[in-house]
């Protein structure tokens, strides 16, 4: 054998921001763990252009907007970030566009963006603002290659612009990834999947509606990402049920209408007033709670930052571990959950807004400490501190804001969620309500903490089931991650235009083959009943290792080279859709071995870790930030420790420079 080192080879498979994000900590990581006399070879698979990947890539409507303010967005690790390997700090998205007006300084590498629309954007970006995704596909972009001028000289990246369709090899040996467009594989020492979110093909509820349709000649679309959805079949006029009120649904409002050449006039009191083209569609929209998410706040902290976490953090969670029973979300975790989130919203009600309350910061928070979320005790306490119960943070009202209410006509809906809507946008742009942004910020904190909980295999799986991956998913996702307030105004516009309709809660979805019509029913308008020609699934992909569109996941799904995450208990079993990944390093659990495959490692949405955001707001010690250190080392430790000759590098071209 020869005395020259060999090159490690891996192969990540997605070349989007989580790739991104991991080659960062691999090139942050690479002068404690790497050998510079053996050089690494990287090789991305990805169709789409590595940084952006798919779902932020340029190729999309300028319609699009992130549902994050500029300063709310980065890729780099900071001093909240409780990770082993090195803090690198870098530009937020709105840091970073700063460059370009004169407003902060460059970054290296420097280069304006080739879209003059971009460019433009980018030049009068405010940190306020929420940016189109294009904005955000150039930020990452600039990510991806900044990263690379941070590799050492031993570490070479090359992009592959081809599917991934399959991954072979044993255990103990090189491991094959084939491409969709060449008969060699790549081989690698050890293969990472980060392919992102994904989609699926349709459910049986979905193919039966798609049948339908066909039958009668009628529109349908079951659950697609936005900026891939064809929506050209939908005419002029036609009326549409779409179920599901989040983002999917505002983006796919946006395409519907501007993107058909509507326009929006600002009236002399600040409204808006929707000026269609006439080539609209009639938009019919309800879903669960009957109501859109909550707006995105556009305002800062009028306080001093809570000092998170407090009451549901590392402690908290090896307490629960060392319980020795099964545990239940919604009975366990969550009054710590909740007790976590009320401590951010009254530590800024407290400090920002004093007036409003009527016991000394001191005295509240030694009683609230010492109580529980449900004590009537704790009750008592805010009702005392907190005089006007609007400062009060009620979880019940703001999770099911139509419960309770029927109406008698549709047009009555129409009136009741205009005004809820109006409400909302106003308290999430008024800095008195700056609580609002208390609590967000310590629902980010909750959020950090759960996968570890999870991880544990603690959790009933009727626990994980309904209340993890049901109830606290679309929970967070309806107080965290809504639209920002102009797109609630737009709606506003659209709803009095007559363009949109609202249907109201527990919407649910039926056909009329006398009529060939999609209907909906509302138990909010008892007795009402909408009619359509067509139905749109307003919601994203939900996890399927059945049915997943990504061919590599496929194969290794059919072959049993990939364990899905099944959760099992005397009482329930819960097939997540996730790929089973073991907790600390990402690797895939292998059915065959009985155990994690030492060379294949999975990372972000498909996987059980459930950290998927891949990036995230500054200084909130992002999980996925976590995970992206702890694996890059793993890798390099394993692929330092390789044996010469286990895997050759395979060049179709030169390696990907700046």
């Amino acid at each position: 054998m020869s005395s020259t080192p060999s090159t490690a080879v891996l192969v990540v498979v997605g070349a989007g921001p989580r790739a991104t994000g991991l080659l960062e900590r691999i090139a942050a990581n690479s002068p404690e763990l790497w050998d510079g006399a053996r050089e690494l070879r990287i090789h991305l698979v990805d169709p789409h252009p590595p940084g952006p990947g798919r779902i932020w890539r340029h190729e999309q409507s300028a319609l699009l907007r992130m549902n994050s303010m500029a300063e709310d967005v980065t890729m780099f690790t900071d001093e909240s970030s409780t990770i082993e390997g090195p803090v690198r700090p870098g530009p937020s998205l709105a840091e970073w566009a700063a460059q370009f007006s004169g407003r902060g300084p460059r970054h290296t590498p420097y280069a304006e963006p080739a879209d003059p629309e971009v460019l433009a954007e980018l030049r009068t970006l405010t940190g306020a603002d929420f940016p189109t995704r294009r904005a955000q596909s150039a930020y990452l972009d600039w990510v991806f290659r900044r990263t690379l001028t941070e590799l050492p000289p031993s570490v070479t990246v090359e992009w592959h612009r081809t599917t991934a369709t399959a991954v072979t090899g044993p255990p103990d040996g090189p491991q094959y990834v084939h491409l969709a467009d060449r008969a060699t594989p790549l081989t690698a020492d050890l293969v990472v999947l980060a392919q992102g979110h994904l989609g699926s093909t349709p459910a049986a509820e979905h193919r039966d509606h798609a049948a339908f349709a066909l039958r009668h000649g009628r529109f349908h679309l079951p659950p697609e990402f936005s900026a891939d959805a064809d929506l050209s079949g939908l005419r002029p006029g036609e009326h549409v049920l779409l179920r599901g009120f989040g983002l999917a649904f505002i983006d796919l409002m946006a395409l519907l209408t501007e993107g058909r050449g509507g326009t929006y006039r600002t009236e002399a009191d600040g409204t808006l007033t929707y000026l269609p083209s006439g080539r609209e569609p009639v938009l019919h929209v309800g879903s669960r709670r009957g109501v859109p998410y909550h707006s995105k706040t556009r305002y800062r902290l009028q306080g001093p930052r809570p000092p998170l976490p407090r009451h549901f953090g590392p402690e908290a969670v090896d307490a629960l571990l060392t319980e020795g029973r099964p545990l239940d979300l919604r009975c366990d975790v969550w009054p710590l959950m909740a007790k976590e989130i009320g401590f951010g919203h009254y530590h800024e009600l407290f400090h920002a807004h004093p007036e409003r309350t009527a016991l000394p910061w001191a005295d509240f928070i030694a009683a609230y400490d010492r109580l529980g979320w449900y004590d009537d005790d704790m009750a008592a306490l805010v009702a005392t501190a907190v005089p006007d119960p609007a400062d009060r943070l009620d979880f019940e009202a703001l999770d099911h804001p139509l419960d309770g209410l029927a109406f008698p006509t549709a047009d009555a809906l129409q009136e009741h969620l205009r005004e809820h809507i109006a409400e909302d946008v106003a308290r999430r742009e008024d800095p008195e309500f700056s609580a609002d942004l208390g609590a967000f910020l310590a629902l980010l904190s909750v959020y950090g903490q759960l996968p570890r909980l999870v991880a544990a295999g603690r959790l009933t799986a009727r626990s994980v089931a309904e209340r993890l991956d049901g109830w606290w998913h679309g929970f967070f996702s309806f107080l965290a991650s809504g639209p920002p307030g102009f797109r609630l105004r737009q709606l506003l516009a659209l709803s009095r235009a007559g363009i949109v309709h609202f249907l109201g809660a527990d919407v649910r979805i039926g056909t009329d083959e006398s009529t060939g019509t999609f209907t909906a029913t509302s138990s909010t308008v008892p007795g009402h009943i909408a009619h359509a020609t067509a139905l749109i699934e307003a919601y994203l992909p939900g996890p399927s290792l059945d049915l997943t569109e990504d061919p590599l996941l496929r194969d290794l799904h059919r072959t049993g080279a990939l364990t899905e995450e099944v959760i099992t208990d005397p009482t329930h079993t819960h097939r997540s859709g996730l790929l089973a990944v073991s907790p600390t390093d990402g690797h895939l659990v292998d059915p065959s071995l009985g155990s994690p495959h030492p060379r294949r490692i999975a990372l972000g949405a498909p996987t059980n870790s459930r950290a998927v955001a891949a990036f995230a707001r500054p200084r909130t010690n992002a999980p996925a930030f976590r995970q992206n250190d702890a694996v890059a080392r793993v890798l390099l430790r394993a692929l330092s420790t390789t044996e010469a000759g286990t895997a050759t590098s395979q060049v179709d071209g030169p390696p990907l420079r700046v």
